[in-house]
C-alpha cells in the first residue's frame, strides 16, 4: 500500500497500526472456508470504518493487518472493531467454531504505530536537539 497524507477537517495524517491477535487458545482453528470467511469481514470491517487495510493475513492461529484508521480512533478501538466483528459471524457459520473455542478471541492484542520515519531518525532527532537549536532561540 503506498502511504500518503489524508486530510480531515482540521488536520491531515499519515498514520498506520500493525495489528496482530489470537484465537482464545492456541489451536489452528482458522484454515480452509473459515479463513476466507474472516478476511471478507476484516474487510467489510474496513470499508465500513472508513479504513484501508493492505494485505490482510489470516493465519491458522493468528491474524495480522496492517491498517490505516481515523486519527481521532485510538489504537485499541480499532483492534477491537476489528476483533469483535470477526468473532460473532464466524462463530455462527462455522459451528465447530462454537464447539472447539468458547470466545473466538482472546482478549489481547497487539498494535504498534507505523510511521514513515524509522524509530531511529526520531531517536536522533531528539538526542540532538539541544546540539541543533540556535543560541538564544528558547527552544528545547
Amino acid at each position: 500500500m503506498t502511504r500518503h497524507v489524508r486530510p480531515s477537517p482540521g488536520a491531515a495524517y499519515d498514520l498506520g497500526y500493525h495489528v496482530v491477535w489470537c484465537p482464545e487458545y492456541p489451536r489452528p482453528v482458522l484454515g480452509g472456508r473459515a479463513k476466507d470467511r474472516c478476511e471478507e469481514l476484516i474487510r467489510a470491517t474496513a470499508d465500513e470504518r472508513s479504513c484501508q487495510i493492505a494485505a490482510p493475513e489470516v493465519m491458522p492461529v493468528q491474524v495480522h493487518l496492517f491498517v490505516t484508521p481515523n486519527p481521532k480512533h485510538s489504537q485499541s478501538y480499532v483492534a477491537g472493531q476489528f476483533k469483535g466483528f470477526t468473532s460473532h459471524h464466524p462463530r455462527a457459520g462455522f459451528p465447530y467454531l462454537r464447539s472447539l473455542l468458547p470466545a473466538l478471541w482472546s482478549r489481547s492484542d497487539f498494535v504498534a504505530t507505523v510511521g514513515a520515519v524509522p524509530a531511529e531518525t526520531v531517536r536522533r532527532c531528539i538526542e540532538t536537539r539541544y546540539k541543533r537549536a540556535p543560541k538564544g532561540s528558547g527552544r528545547a
